[in-house]
């Protein structure tokens, strides 16, 4: 996803890079931090909301709420488009200095690049899921 926003960056030339953002808006807030801290406290925000992302998904799939199929992949990475959307857009306009960009290119863009992160993490459970199974299946004949 990350790589998703810095490719359509350099495709419609603004900035997209959700880490720099959040970096920038806390900065604004802690400017005592250095520019290096505030850049890795804007990274650990993106990454730990890819966290909570990724931890609903395999919730939704560990419980069998649903199936862990590509197509579902492509779904929930709308739902979570659109999602994502609706938290950045509370977020700018709860900010007191949001940073100066076109939020209507970078809130659009959010969607693709959930669908990418989605797919790619249902990809992954689904990798990891067959390992599991085989491993299993070994340890079965073993005993």
């Amino acid at each position: 996803m990350t790589a998703g926003s810095a490719l359509m960056s350099l495709m419609m030339n603004e900035n997209f890079r959700e880490p720099e953002h959040l970096g920038t808006m806390i900065g604004r807030v802690a400017p005592f931090l250095s520019k290096k801290a505030q850049l890795l406290a804007g990274w650990g925000a993106h990454y730990g909301m890819g966290f909570v992302f990724a931890a609903v998904y395999v919730e939704l799939w560990e419980t069998g709420k649903i199936k862990h199929t590509i197509k579902n992949g492509l779904i929930l990475g709308f739902l979570s488009g659109v999602l994502g959307m609706l938290v950045w857009k509370g977020t700018f306009k709860a900010h007191p200095l949001p940073p100066f960009i076109n939020k209507s290119n970078f809130y659009i863009q959010r969607i693709p690049a959930h669908i990418v992160f989605a797919v790619f993490a249902t990809i992954s459970y689904r990798l990891i899921k067959a390992q599991e199974e085989e491993a299993a299946e070994e340890q079965a004949k073993v005993v």
